[in-house]
């Protein structure tokens, strides 16, 4: 995790995402966005377990919308940024994102996503995805409880 938060600085207290200068200013603003919600998401994850964290107050129905939409999908397994990614990929989520336009707040802003529960943020094991795809596989690893092993290795109660 150390690796992506090297790759951000602090944000300038002044700067205007609105009246950015050039398209470079912009493209780093997001990014230091994107990395601030991934060590917020990665803190909290060390101080609440995940199976009793909720992400939005629609948690519930985010979680049931994700398993009629997409029912093979296994919060378990390793994400395949390709299929993710692919046009087939991109219609369903964009179709499953939509419902959350009016609903969720920056339900389309990117942001950072583990391809697998079992990892930590790094450069080989990050994607960057709408928010609205992290909230439904994040809820769904978290009700699966493949994220309390964070808690447990940050206060010292894993299971050897």
């Amino acid at each position: 995790m150390e690796e992506i938060m090297k790759m951000s600085g602090p944000v300038p207290n002044n700067f205007d995402a609105e009246n950015a200068d050039n398209l470079e200013d912009i493209e780093k603003q997001f990014a230091v966005k994107a990395v601030r919600h991934l060590e917020t998401y990665w803190a909290i994850l060390e101080k609440v377990k995940g199976s009793s964290l909720r992400l939005t107050k629609m948690d519930d129905d985010i979680y049931e919308h994700l398993k009629a939409d997409f029912p093979d999908f296994d919060p378990a397994a390793t994400i395949d940024e390709n299929k993710l990614k692919s046009k087939t990929g991109k219609e369903r989520w964009r179709k499953f994102m939509m419902a959350y336009e009016k609903k969720v707040d920056d339900y389309n802003f990117g942001t950072m996503l583990r391809t697998s529960p079992k990892v930590e943020y790094e450069k080989d094991t990050t994607i960057f995805v709408p928010r609205m795809q992290f909230y439904a596989v994040e809820i769904a690893r978290n009700k699966a409880g493949l994220n309390d092993w964070i808690y447990e290795k940050a206060n010292g109660t894993s299971k050897p």
